[in-house]
């Protein structure tokens, strides 16, 4: 298996002048891109004096800097830590100690901390005497880190995932595989690139040979759909959360685009059916393809709508060259794409995670007998009501399709007879007493699933990739 830079490094051997970066300043070929990574890459080893192993924190902007610099600092075995330019102090500081990194690139607005800029590293790698262009593809071992990545911390202090050049690489053949990804795409990345979600599809994109359009951000409107129409996009990832401002801020607009876009990734958390629908409805020829995994088991399942028009509640099957299986209840996962450890943890702390070769997720599903597989929700969420476990999820589900709620999170509340019971916080569109809220449940679910108590609020919390934090609500 090659890495994703030594794929880079032949797609600019054998189609150079392919444009494989658009940024709003510039478009950059294959032979530049690589060029250009190859002089930050040199111009970082031989001023800063790096090793094999190094760690470097990278504002993780989305730029073309950034591009360079991430890439550079594999081709030279130094390891990657994205993170996000408006990370807070709090979690700078921890991830800072955690692994005591060599040098911070890139801009951290919200912190008052010296950092070495993009623009003027590239400035002096681009002056330096060692003609870095002249570099070949480096191959590194295939089993050295190539990133870590802090999760969210959902459930306590983050933790550094450790992905090596293997688990990137086979990420990469993974999702472009299901998908169908080719050197003619030409994608719009407007995800941030601090996640493994974003990260993944400009790996995906530039291993393939295709051509990827950096907006970094979906709130410029217009400006995303400029771009889909001038440069003839044929597919962009987004999370449900996207997909709701897309339609919020533009209306149809995307229906005008229904014989262009032949793909689009969604994934990173729940969206409800009748969204799905309406994708489905107004883009009845792209492929619209949505992924479920975690930062150490990236996109290990994928459905896609159209396939999946009555069976929408599922996650779909395991994804190419990946064994999902139930096993105890829990999902578990076993391919190249999984990470075989946390930075900083002892192998037995490690070893919990596991299932013998197969990772446990933490989340609760089942299978059915043609492999689709269902989530009942996260293990440490599961909600204990006289022995009877109940997934928030499914709560939800009925909640959520109560045309007065906009959204709502369950979550385990104390009870002396039963142990637990379910408490629903909800966000209200309008207004809708308890007892019209049970009305409407009653029919649908057992009764020990019925919440308990019921409180309204006007935000459920959740992580910055849109995952519900049950175990933050406050009354919980």
């Amino acid at each position: 298996m090659l890495s994703i830079e030594q794929q880079i490094y032949q797609n600019a051997q054998t189609m150079p002048n392919y444009t494989a970066v658009v940024s709003m300043s510039a478009e950059i070929t294959y032979y530049d891109l690589w060029a250009n990574i190859a002089r930050v890459a040199v111009y970082l080893k031989e001023t800063y004096h790096l090793n094999v192993g190094d760690r470097l924190i990278l504002s993780a902007s989305g730029d073309l800097g950034f591009v360079y610099t991430y890439f550079a600092l594999h081709v030279i075995g130094c390891v990657a830590v994205p993170i996000d330019p408006d990370v807070v102090e709090a979690r700078f500081n921890y991830i800072n100690a955690e692994i005591e990194p060599q040098l911070i690139i890139g801009t951290l607005r919200r912190l008052n901390k010296k950092t070495l800029s993009f623009d003027k590293l590239f400035d002096a790698a681009f002056y330096h005497t060692s003609l870095g262009y002249k570099v070949s593809s480096i191959q590194r071992s295939m089993d050295e880190p190539a990133d870590i990545l802090f999760t969210t911390g959902t459930t306590g202090a983050p933790k550094g995932v450790v992905l090596t050049h293997t688990n990137l690489a086979a990420a990469a053949r993974n999702i472009n595989e299901y998908i169908g990804n080719d050197d003619t795409d030409v994608e719009l990345l407007a995800l941030p690139v601090s996640h493994s979600f974003g990260l993944g599809r400009l790996r995906c994109v530039l291993s393939r040979g295709g051509q990827i359009i950096l907006l970094g951000t979906f709130a410029r409107m217009k400006t995303f759909f400029k771009l889909i129409k001038t440069h003839h996009v044929t597919g962009f990832g987004m999370v449900p959360a996207s997909w709701l401002y897309i339609k919020e801020m533009s209306g149809d607009m995307i229906k005008e685009f229904a014989d262009q876009l032949n793909y689009i990734e969604i994934g990173s958390s729940f969206m409800p059916i009748e969204e799905k629908e309406l994708l489905m409805e107004w883009l009845p020829k792209t492929r619209i393809c949505m992924h479920y995994g975690l930062t150490e088991a990236s996109r290990s399942a994928f459905m896609e709508f159209h396939e999946y028009a009555n069976n929408l509640n599922s996650i779909g099957k395991s994804a190419p060259n990946v064994d999902v299986r139930i096993i105890d209840g829990e999902i578990c996962v076993k391919g190249e794409h999984v990470t075989n450890c946390y930075w900083n943890e002892s192998p037995d702390r490690i070893a919990q995670d596991f299932h013998g070769d197969y990772f446990r997720t933490g989340d609760s599903g089942w299978m059915d007998e043609e492999g689709n597989i269902y989530i009942n929700g996260r293990i440490k969420e599961m909600i204990n009501v006289g022995g009877e476990k109940v997934s928030p999820m499914e709560v939800e589900d009925v909640l959520n399709a109560i045309p007065q709620i906009k959204e709502s999170a369950c979550c385990a509340m104390p009870d002396k007879v039963m142990g637990e019971v379910v408490e629903a916080f909800i966000v209200e569109k309008e207004p809708i007493s308890d007892t019209e809220i049970l009305e409407i449940i009653r029919p649908q679910l057992e009764n020990y699933k019925w919440p308990k108590k019921i409180v309204r609020t006007t935000e459920i919390p959740k992580t910055s990739s849109g995952k519900i934090q049950r175990l933050q609500l406050k009354e919980c």
